[in-house]
């Protein structure tokens, strides 16, 4: 009896331990998600949030934000520059009142700029009386202002909490860029509208911005027309994009002659990948490794890795396609590696495009067909299956807990009450029985959606390239 006891004692800790990760990790925007199956009605979920598994039944799918497309796929993205710049003012600051909607400082402006053009330090570094040798940005503000691109105040502060408006920050990039204007005094339009808050001395560098079309990819455009401010986020996303820009041949924005050397020095990372495996949305998992090797001889971080280097990559996100869904597949670059030389590669790419689209071989697709397809029919039996069980377990502890109420409520001289608690038993079972429908017709359009995308893989596996990336590919990453 002891033994039973102490067994179901550990089963409540369990339980409560399970609970508790559960909640402790919520679903949050942004972070990485997957669908458990292809669902007619998205009646089932499954996210992962930060290596720990969330299984959520009828929940909300948040889409992963801050990607970038590779160009030539609809659905296979790469992390963002902005993304990974954001996380490091959020770390590297305290982090946990960090807010990316909330107007930017001038210290995190200096932190967006140096790691945006790579600028290091060089000589003697400016000191204002502000600026604490232990501050958070004490190093980026030095490389910022020693390479010219931000400067202090004339009385040797900097000033480093203090918000920089918006006509500030396109001061700033105006004397980085170089796109013709007029030099009329109206102030500006964007997306049909005046902008707001822009002094007599800051329309011809706004003007700049607007005609050089990087705050088309800023978020929350109505807040550009609208506010003193941009927040932190749109400021990473606009140098994001700036550095995108500076990396296309072709590109209208041509860097001022007048910027600093920093900024006219500034050169991408070029890196030419062949893949070795196929990742794709309809298969892969989060955290899954892939493997490609170089084509072209690339430098990083001083090191040269000729044609033939090893490239390491991982899945951090995957949304199963469906029914007027097309789904996608984000993509990172972990590190490079020639003999024993092994680099990681930096977090900010600016952009991703796949050069060459092939067809995998298609005896290995014909013999891999049978294994794959078995699993993933099997896979969405099973999960169906468990989550109508689930269903009805749910159901019946509800219609209990409502029937009891009905009869104490009828015997403590309250029968309106235990009709109306009676009455909601059989809403409940009504409920019970629509979702146990609607998950059964779920698990039959999974099933069969999953026998068609074999076939379709099989036949015509072009038509899974836009979320796919196949070996024989070839992508260009610019870092």
């Amino acid at each position: 009896m002891k033994k039973i006891q102490k067994l179901f004692a550990a089963s409540i800790l369990t339980l409560a331990f399970a609970t508790g990760a559960v909640f402790a990790h919520p679903c949050k925007e942004g972070k990485i998600e997957a669908y458990a199956h292809p669902s007619l009605m998205n009646a089932e979920a499954q996210t992962q949030v930060d290596g720990n598994k969330v299984y959520q039944v009828g929940g909300k799918i948040y889409k992963t934000k801050n990607r970038i497309g590779i160009k030539n796929k609809d659905s296979a993205y790469v992390d963002s520059w902005a993304r990974d710049v954001l996380s490091l003012i959020k770390e590297r600051s305290g982090g946990e009142l960090f807010n990316p909607k909330m107007p930017i400082l001038r210290s995190e402006m200096a932190v967006v700029l140096s790691e945006g053009f790579d600028i290091k330090p060089v000589g003697k570094t400016k000191k204002y009386t502000d600026v604490a040798q232990n501050y958070w940005a004490n190093e980026w503000i030095a490389r910022a202002t020693d390479a010219n691109v931000m400067i202090g105040y004339p009385d040797k502060k900097f000033r480093p909490d203090q918000p920089i408006t918006k006509a500030e920050v396109f001061a700033v990039i105006a004397q980085l860029i170089d796109v013709p204007i007029d030099r009329s005094l109206l102030v500006p339009e964007f997306n049909g509208k005046t902008i707001e808050y822009i002094p007599s001395w800051a329309i011809a560098p706004t003007k700049e911005v607007v005609k050089s079309e990087l705050l088309d990819q800023v978020p929350d455009p109505k807040r550009v027309n609208d506010d003193m401010y941009l927040s932190k986020e749109q400021v990473a996303y606009l140098i994001g994009t700036l550095r995108t820009n500076f990396a296309i041949a072709n590109s209208k924005i041509a860097k001022d002659k007048n910027a600093p050397d920093c900024v006219k020095a500034y050169k991408p990372v070029y890196l030419n990948v062949k893949l070795a495996d196929r990742i794709s949305a309809k298969t892969s998992n989060i955290g899954q490794k892939f493997a490609a090797v170089t084509t072209k001889e690339v430098e990083i971080n001083n090191n040269v890795f000729p044609a033939g280097s090893k490239v390491k990559g991982e899945v951090v996100a995957v949304k199963r396609p469906g029914l007027k869904n097309p789904g996608f597949i984000k993509v990172k670059f972990l590190e490079i590696k020639n003999g024993d030389c092994v680099v990681e590669f930096p977090k900010n790419i600016t952009e991703a495009q796949a050069a060459q689209i092939k067809n995998p071989n298609f005896i290995a697709r014909l013999l891999g067909a049978p294994f794959s397809a078995a699993a993933r029919i099997i896979g969405v039996s099973g999960r169906t299956v468990g989550s109508g069980v689930n269903i009805a377990a749910n159901g019946v502890e509800e219609i209990g807990d409502e029937l009891s109420d009905a009869f104490v409520d009828t015997l403590c001289l309250q029968p309106v009450a235990g009709v109306k608690r009676f009455g909601s038993s059989f809403i409940t079972l009504g409920k019970g029985i629509y979702d146990t429908c609607k998950n059964i017709i779920s698990g039959v359009f999974g099933v069969i959606y999953e026998i068609g995308d074999e076939v379709v893989y099989l036949i015509v596996p072009s038509l899974s390239n836009a979320s796919s990336l196949n070996p024989g590919e070839e992508l260009l990453i610019i870092f």
